[in-house]
C-alpha cells in the first residue's frame, strides 16, 4: 500500500473536505481509502480540481449516490456489461462482469501468492477475496464470504470473511505492517469499531487465523497501476477449488444464487 500514489488533498476534497472526514467513522474512512486504491486500477483519472482558497469545495455529481454501491451498478465507470452465457462460470464473470479495477486487484494479489509459492487455497482466496465489491462495498468481507460460500472450501470462506477485520492489525510473524498510508492520508491511526475489534480478537484465536492473515498480506501487492495479470495461470486452480454449478452461477438455487443473478442483470428493478 505504501507505493500507491494518492493525492491527499484531492482525496479528502472528494470525501467532502476536512470537516466531513473528521466526522466519518474510522471504518468508513478505511473502506473509502481501500476502494480509492482499487478504483485507481480501473481507470486513469485526473484528480478533481481544487477550489480556490477560502471557497467551499463543491462535491461532484457522483457524490449524490451512496458510496457503497457495487461497481456493477455504477454506469459512471463507463464499462460496458457484456452478455453472459446461459450457464455462466466464475471465469465468465471475471471476463464479462467484474470491473477492471477489481479484476486487476484480485489478479495481482493472487499472482503474488502464486509467485511466492503459497498454498493453492490461499491463491484461490486471493483471487476472489474482493470480487463482491462489484455487488456491494460495505462489510465486504462478510458479503464476500456469503457470496462464495456454496462453491469453495470452508477455509476460503472463513479467510475472506475475516480478512476485512485484520487489515489494520499488524502481524510481525508474516511481515504484515500497519498500513502507513492510512496515517499519511488522514493523519491519525485507525481506531476499529467494536464489531471489527471483536471479529479480530475472534479470528486471532481461531485455528484458521492464517487463512485470513495471508489474504491481507497478499492484498498489499494488488495496487500496481502498471501491472496487468492474465487469468490464464489460475484457470486450473479455479477448476480444482471452485465448485461450478452445472446450471450456471445464479441459477443453481444456492443460498447466494440471487447475488450472482443481481450481477448478471443489475438493471432489473424488481
Amino acid at each position: 500500500m505504501s507505493d500507491v500514489n494518492i493525492d491527499r488533498r484531492a482525496f479528502i476534497a472528494k470525501l467532502g473536505g476536512a470537516a466531513a472526514v473528521a466526522a466519518m467513522a474510522p471504518e468508513a474512512l478505511a473502506e473509502e481509502l481501500e476502494h480509492e486504491m482499487i478504483d485507481m486500477l480501473g481507470q486513469d483519472q485526473q484528480p478533481p480540481a481544487q477550489a480556490p482558497s477560502g471557497q467551499q469545495t463543491r462535491l461532484p455529481p457522483f457524490q449524490e449516490v451512496y458510496k457503497g454501491i457495487g461497481h456493477v451498478f455504477d454506469k459512471r465507470r463507463g464499462e460496458e456489461l457484456k452478455p453472459l452465457p446461459k450457464q455462466p462460470t466464475l471465469v465468465d464473470f471475471f471476463e464479462r462482469r467484474f470491473s477492471r479495477a477489481t479484476h486487476r486487484h484480485c489478479l495481482q494479489s493472487a499472482h503474488h501468492a502464486l509467485k511466492t509459492g503459497q498454498p493453492e487455497l490461499t491463491i484461490m482466496s486471493c483471487l476472489i477475496h474482493d470480487i463482491v465489491l462489484n455487488l456491494a462495498k460495505p462489510d465486504h468481507g462478510w458479503w464476500g464470504a456469503q457470496m462464495i460460500e456454496p462453491y469453495v472450501d470452508e477455509k476460503i470462506t472463513w479467510g475472506i470473511r475475516y480478512h476485512q477485520a485484520l487489515r489494520f492489525y499488524p502481524d510481525d510473524s508474516v511481515g504484515y505492517e500497519y498500513p502507513e498510508l492510512y496515517n499519511r492520508i488522514f493523519g491519525k491511526d485507525y481506531v476499529p469499531e467494536p464489531y471489527i475489534e471483536d471479529a479480530y480478537q475472534y479470528a486471532r484465536k481461531h485455528k484458521w487465523y492464517m487463512e485470513a492473515r495471508l489474504i491481507t498480506l497478499n492484498d498489499t501487492y494488488g495496487f500496481n497501476k502498471d501491472m496487468d495479470v492474465s487469468l490464464d495461470p489460475f484457470i486450473d486452480i479455479i477448476g480444482r477449488h471452485f465448485k461450478q454449478p452445472k446450471e450456471g452461477l445464479g441459477y443453481d438455487n444456492s443460498p447466494s444464487a440471487h447475488m450472482w443473478r443481481t450481477m448478471i442483470n443489475p438493471d432489473r428493478s424488481l
